[in-house]
């Protein structure tokens, strides 16, 4: 059972970042904006039935939640930290399931698939570290000609310099290697 390490405020006022001292998953994230699609996830259903949990976002060690703006956050802070106390630490995952979870986009011709990789090295390498570390992360979601589909996830998912400030400055990071992309969030 994941013992928390620490508690931390994000730059959405309506999310807390977990850190953990067990991983939760190794490299599998798991992203939920309500109940219905948390229904198979036992950690995630049980924080959404604590009022006021809109969104839970996890992956390795950490973990997010995202309350509606209605809750006192010490208090939730309290009553979300009994359940993530009492999910199952990671237990060890073979490489090729942690590589299927992360291949997202099917269908893709070659030119786009090289595309996509050097798109997703370079969001590895310079964007993806500041989101984790804000309680968020994005997964793209679409390449279509010379446009790129994004999802933001945790914390970032409501967060609103996530849509404006970030989002064109992951735009901008993109068109150094392809100058005529569009990232739209979706």
């Amino acid at each position: 059972m994941p013992k928390i390490a620490d508690i931390e405020d994000t730059p959405n006022p309506n999310a807390v970042k977990f850190t953990l001292h067990e991983p939760l998953t190794w490299g599998i994230t798991h992203s939920y904006e309500n109940a219905e699609q948390a229904k198979d996830d036992a950690l995630s259903c049980a924080l959404f039935d604590i009022k006021h949990v809109s969104n839970v976002f996890y992956v390795d060690k950490w973990l997010t939640v995202t309350q509606d703006g209605e809750a006192d956050w010490p208090a939730l802070v309290r009553l979300v930290a009994v359940p993530i106390r009492a999910a199952p630490a990671a237990e060890a995952q073979s490489a090729a399931a942690v590589f299927a979870a992360r291949t997202s986009i099917a269908a893709l011709s070659e030119e786009d698939q090289t595309r996509l990789d050097a798109i997703n090295t370079m969001l590895d390498e310079q964007i993806r570290p500041h989101l984790k570390n804000d309680g968020g992360d994005l997964h793209v979601v679409g390449l279509d000609g010379n446009q790129l589909s994004v999802h933001y996830q945790g914390a970032c998912g409501t967060c609103p310099s996530s849509i404006s400030g970030t989002l064109r400055g992951i735009e901008n990071l993109m068109k150094s290697i392809e100058p005529d992309i569009q990232v739209v969030a979706v």
